[in-house]
Formats: C-alpha cells, sequence, structure tokens
C-alpha cells in the first residue's frame, strides 16, 4: 500500500498570500542545550500551506472551521489532471465529474510551486463551481492558493461551490502523484471561529480489490 503525502513541508520559506502572516517556528528548549524536552512554537496564517477553507472566510455568517463535518475530509477521492490553460470551464470537468465522486482534486498547476507565490493561476468560473456541485462532489481540492482568480475581490466560485455543498481545499502539493481513484485523509485542524486551518492531506493507494 503506497501513500502520497499531497502537503507542502512548512518552513521559514513557503509562499504565502502577499501580505499575510508567514510562517516562523521558534525553538524554546533544546535537548542539544541540556534541556529536559525539545519545545519549540510557531506563528502562520491559516492559510499557509495545505489547508481547508471555512464558509466564514468568505461569507459573513458563514460557518468556522470547528464546526464543519469531518466526513467530507476523508473517504474516495479522485484525482485528475485538467488540461489546456487559462479558466477552468465546464467541459474541462465534464469526464471528471461523469462518473460523480465525493471528492475531487484538480491538478491544474503541473508545476506548483509551494515556495514561490504565483503571479497567476488557473481558476474555477462560476459556472464549473456549480457543476461541481451539482455533480455531487463535496469536497474539491486544487494545487493553487485560490479557486478563484487573483485579484478577485467578491471570489464567485468560493460562493458558488459553498452554495452547492462544497468545501475546498487549496494548495495542495500534486506532484509525483498519478491520477487516479484513492482515499484522502485531509482533516482540519479544531480551531474556534477558524476561517480556515491546516491540513496534513495525503492520499492512499487502492488495492486492486478496494472499491472506496
Amino acid at each position: 500500500m503506497k501513500v502520497y503525502d499531497i502537503s507542502p513541508l512548512l518552513h521559514d520559506g513557503i509562499a504565502v498570500w502577499p501580505g499575510d502572516a508567514r510562517f516562523s517556528r521558534q525553538v524554546s528548549l533544546r535537548l542539544s542545550r541540556g534541556d529536559a524536552v525539545e519545545l519549540s512554537e510557531m506563528r502562520l496564517s491559516l492559510h499557509t500551506g495545505a489547508h481547508a477553507d471555512a464558509p466564514s472566510h468568505f461569507r459573513p455568517g458563514g460557518c468556522s472551521i470547528d464546526r464543519v463535518g469531518l466526513e467530507r475530509y476523508w473517504g474516495p477521492a479522485l484525482l485528475v489532471t485538467v488540461p489546456g490553460q487559462g479558466a477552468i470551464t465546464p467541459p474541462k470537468l465534464e469526464a471528471a465529474l461523469s462518473s460523480g465522486p465525493a471528492r475531487l482534486l484538480l491538478r491544474a498547476h503541473p508545476d506548483f510551486d509551494p515556495d514561490r507565490f504565483p503571479s497567476v493561476i488557473r481558476w474555477l468560473t462560476p459556472e464549473a463551481a456549480h457543476h461541481i456541485g451539482l455533480a455531487g462532489v463535496r469536497l474539491l481540492g486544487i494545487d493553487a492558493p485560490s479557486v478563484d482568480p487573483l485579484d478577485s475581490k467578491d471570489l464567485p466560485a468560493h460562493k458558488a461551490l459553498e452554495a452547492n455543498g462544497v468545501m475546498v481545499l487549496e494548495n495542495l502539493h500534486l506532484a509525483g502523484t498519478p491520477d487516479g481513484r484513492y482515499e484522502l485523509a485531509a482533516l482540519p485542524l479544531k480551531i474556534a471561529g477558524g476561517d480556515a486551518a491546516p491540513v496534513r492531506a495525503a492520499l492512499r493507494e487502492l488495492r486492486g480489490n478496494e472499491h472506496v
């Protein structure tokens, strides 16, 4: 059984949204200094690395991350590469959605570098977001810091997904993981009132006789 780690490494050089809090880890106690234990603390935006967005991130009165059901983040998932460039439209998702996956992971940026914030990304059109929800998807993941254009202020894809019951994972690191069906585990931290939460996302390769 093979497990693919699809979470970027959290370290001081990881890219964050411009103006957001940068990741840092400070060591308080060290075994090498004679301390009884190794102890450290960290500072980070809740949107650092692989993370789950909460509806409260983009909608006033939206559900915070500690109130979101965990069943969305654990279970069968389909990973597909989205062909072409630019906006992700319904025709580009037709084949993937035809099988009705409950969790859909999109490889839209094969050269995704978690240590470099992109100048441009591929984004979901509101129509594509609507089709994803109608197809029965309940969790959408993507290898980018947003499902909307980087300069978007009203976040129409985020809102269309949420209106159709779809939660979002962003900044997944899908390089080296083949397209196919997997079991996904990507549980968000239980942060009171959180607008997002980091996840340790992983895909488990299925054996031939498994049908999750």
